[in-house]
């Protein structure tokens, strides 16, 4: 097994990085990984976009009574203003030169939920994915403290309907249950007082703001400090709470590496991370180089975004638009940008239902056959080759040899181990007089490859 195309696939979405792995070493390679840039320009497909609570406003009153089919014009041009989001998301994920930060962001986007769904304006989720982006490798602390200020959190999570006299706890709490320290080391005293001190921050134009109608100013106990606190000074006291870096560090594991880490492991990670004062790219160093070295593969099922991106890569399939591929991940359950509730996705087991591995052979089949992918015809389980037209051509590099040598370098840049079971069934789809310069060849190989990427150990990583 091909332990750089392993980490190729863990720091990023494909094969892509691996021979840079390889060259670089895995220290270099994440230290060019953190220098990454990204462009900062606000997408066209935004212009239309509200971009600050009184566009917001001026939309709700020009549509207040209008007709239905003028609602539903808009609402059709907000979903559609979403799927370009995506797909341009998609685009970043595939084409970047070091994807580790787009991974990251991933990551932080699903850490801190706030959907399109409910937060209905564009350009405040795309605010809400550039924090995570910008601080991809920064400081937890200051990434919470950005993030809790953002109009797309404070909307998600109600915090417009948090005041003095009438107060709403949901931002409080998800503060402390599943951005930062974790159910079960906070009181209720401190969920209801986190929310006092968090009453008045609403929606502003770059970023949500205290409305003073509305601040609750009375002193109180937060994690047995006393005074009178807002959103900065909450943070700073969870941050200094001993349970802390155990649950970011264990959900960091949980999304690159184990699906079921050892707590062990968590907690080693977690000191350090307190160490570094919360400091992410440290983290992440130690984290990947300590854990380089060990035998981890097959500890985590690839989630949709994984299995599919490296599919394309392998296949050299260039698509015009990911709008299709959109659609395979939320089809998928990976919906992004729309999480199916504030705790996110769930990872592990619920990425391989038997739903959703039928799905991931009916992908497999289209893309390897060539075949044009739409909505209709990700839906169709029976997979009818009659149904759909030709998209692109499907490209797979492989090295000429046997059956045997070909076969073996197959599951080793798939990164899995072939048994006897296996091998056999490999042996009866590319047989032991496969001529490498046949007219068919690729064909043949290619047909191997169908046969591989369907397999369960295919599913892991």
């Amino acid at each position: 097994m091909n332990r750089n195309s392993l980490w190729s696939l863990r720091l990023g979405f494909s094969n892509k990085q691996a021979a840079a792995i390889e060259n670089l070493g895995i220290k270099k390679f994440l230290e060019d990984s953190f220098k990454s840039s990204f462009d900062k320009k606000v997408p066209s497909f935004l212009d239309d976009s509200p971009k600050s609570s009184e566009d917001l406003k001026e939309l709700r009153k020009a549509t207040k009574d209008a007709d239905p089919e003028v609602k539903k014009k808009i609402q059709r041009e907000g979903i559609q203003t979403n799927l370009a989001m995506k797909s341009w998301w998609i685009d970043k994920m595939r084409e970047d030169e070091f994807p580790l930060r787009e991974k990251m962001t991933c990551f932080w986007q699903n850490h801190y939920v706030a959907t399109y769904q409910k937060v209905k304006v564009n350009y405040w989720v795309y605010q809400h994915n550039q924090i995570c982006r910008t601080h991809a490798f920064g400081n937890f602390r200051e990434l919470t403290k950005e993030i809790v200020q953002s109009n797309a959190v404070v909307r998600y999570l109600d915090n417009t309907d948090n005041r003095k006299g009438k107060i709403n706890e949901n931002l409080s709490r998800e503060l402390l249950e599943l951005f930062t320290i974790g159910i079960g080391n906070y009181s209720e005293q401190d969920v209801q007082n986190g929310a006092k001190a968090l009453a008045g921050l609403g929606l502003g134009d770059s970023k949500a703001m205290y409305r003073k109608v509305y601040e609750d100013n009375d002193s109180i106990t937060y994690f047995g400090k006393k005074g009178i606190f807002k959103v900065n000074e909450i943070v700073d006291i969870i941050f200094e709470q001993k349970n802390t870096p155990y649950y970011i560090t264990r959900k960091i594991l949980k999304w690159f590496i184990y699906d079921d880490p050892d707590e062990k492991l968590v907690t080693y990670y977690g000191d350090y991370f307190r160490k570094v004062d919360y400091e992410i790219k440290p983290l992440l160093v130690k984290i990947f180089t300590e854990e380089f070295d060990k035998d981890t593969a097959g500890s985590k099922i690839k989630n949709p975004l994984e299995f599919s991106l490296q599919l394309l890569d392998e296949l050299h399939i260039d698509t015009k638009n990911n709008n299709f591929l959109a659609q395979f991940l939320r089809q998928q359950n990976m919906d992004l940008f729309n999480q199916p509730n504030v705790k996110g996705w769930d990872g592990g087991r619920s990425w391989l239902t038997s739903q959703v591995y039928l799905q991931r052979n009916n992908l497999a089949y289209l893309l390897t056959n060539g075949k044009a992918l739409n909505q209709k015809v990700l839906n169709d389980n029976a997979m009818n080759p009659r149904k759909n037209n030709k998209q692109q051509e499907a490209k797979l590099d492989w090295q000429k040899g046997n059956n045997k040598e070909i076969i073996s370098q197959l599951s080793n840049r798939l990164l899995f181990q072939v048994d006897d079971t296996s091998q056999k069934d490999f042996e009866s789809i590319l047989k032991y007089d496969f001529d490498e310069n046949a007219k068919n060849a690729d064909q043949a190989v290619l047909r191997l490859f169908n046969g591989m990427i369907k397999l369960p150990e295919f599913q892991l990583i």
